[in-house]
């Protein structure tokens, strides 16, 4: 299968570039896959189309200030890691610890390893030139690796999240063109691009889907009868990469760390033995329950796992997943293959088609769609 079978003409004024005033104030298309029939409502009318007895199982992954900028040790040439994946612990010097993690660099060219690379603020890492106390956190680099990414061992004192909290910035994507330093949204980009849900620091960027939801809006849903249940992905390197090669089944995805508890696992097992509706938020809750399924085909195993699993039409089916709601997605993107498996690519073609007509906003802080 060809990946232009799934490019399309996305207008540049189509891609969001700030959040809509308010989260469920959003645009929902509504795709009925049994007619192929088109609605256009706002994300606050989805209690519409739920039903008693659905489940809808949202990612409560939260993002981590994963943007750093700092500057090269012996040249303070400015550059910037977006951390991807911790991969493993390092060693301890005193109070200081160290975390290996993957990485983007840019611009990648001017480091080489053994560089370092450091952080401002008030910490005790030495920043090799006597500067005690002048560096908050510092990352040496000690693998470079495919598609341009590094491994890196970050040194930091105290807690990590706290350190990465002061030093480091929301990760927007690169379709977002609001990356100056001093980004004077950076406020509200704090509290939009992330779910009000969000409770597992881990990921790279939001699992966006859930960036429409509100707490009034989750009672309404509960109200109605329908029940709510969360897993963990978290989004990484995958979120990151386009498709290279010419044919999709050639892709390889890239694993992502997932835990569904026993308890979620269960209420989402009980809901399809009783015939009610599995709703996945989002993408990543579609691959964390899909990659969970056992030997037997149909049931969601609890634990933790690597999430690698590809889906695209013509590939492997759906055990778990009986409706979607899903923002827009990039052309030629796994994302949108996914979309178009569950949905055919026809179907889903001709609904972008009608929201870029119809002006709706696309990707990250764009509107968002209710597959049926």
């Amino acid at each position: 299968m060809n990946i232009d079978l799934f490019n399309y003409e996305l207008p540049p004024e189509c891609i969001a570039q700030h959040p809509a005033p308010e989260r469920d104030g959003s645009r929902l298309l509504v795709l009925d896959r049994a007619d192929g029939s088109l609605s256009d409502r706002y994300f606050r009318d989805l209690p519409d189309y739920l039903r008693e007895g659905d489940l809808l199982v949202f990612n409560d992954s939260k993002v981590i200030r994963a943007r750093l900028i700092g500057s090269k040790e012996g040249t303070g040439a400015k550059i910037e890691l977006f951390l991807l994946k911790r991969c493993a612990d390092g060693a301890t010097y005193g109070s200081i610890r160290e975390q290996v993690w993957e990485c983007l660099a840019r611009p990648a060219r001017r480091l080489r390893i053994g560089d370092r690379v450091l952080f401002a603020g008030a910490c005790g890492v030495q920043s090799g030139s006597g500067n005690a106390g002048s560096v908050r956190a510092a990352a040496t680099v000690t693998e470079k690796i495919e598609d341009g990414g590094i491994l890196v061992a970050f040194e930091y004192e105290g807690d990590f999240a706290d350190t990465i909290e002061h030093i480091g910035r929301i990760p927007l994507p690169p379709y977002i063109h609001r990356i100056a330093e001093n980004d004077v949204y950076a406020d509200e980009d704090a509290v939009r691009y992330q779910t009000v849900y969000a409770q597992e620091a881990g990921s790279a960027a939001a699992p966006t889907a859930g960036l429409h939801f509100t707490e009034k809006l989750l009672e309404r849903i509960r109200a109605l009868g329908a029940e709510t249940a969360f897993v963990t992905l978290h989004v990484g390197l995958g979120t990151f990469r386009p498709v290279k090669t010419e044919r999709v089944e050639d892709h390889v995805m890239h694993l992502e760390p997932y835990h569904i508890s026993e308890e979620t696992a269960r209420r989402i097992n009980a809901a399809k033995a009783e015939g009610r509706r599995v709703i996945c938020v989002g993408t990543t809750s579609v691959r964390t329950l899909e990659s969970s399924v056992g030997a037997d085909g149909h049931t969601v195993r609890p634990g933790s796992g690597s999430a690698g699993i590809f889906i695209y039409p013509g590939g492997r089916g759906f055990a778990v997943t009986d409706a979607l709601i899903t923002n827009f997605h990039l052309p030629k993107s796994t994302l949108l293959m996914l979309v178009s498996a569950f949905a055919g690519r026809e179907q889903i073609l001709k609904a972008y088609t009608h929201a870029i007509a119809s002006g709706y906003r696309f990707f990250s802080y764009g509107d968002a769609m209710f597959i049926e």
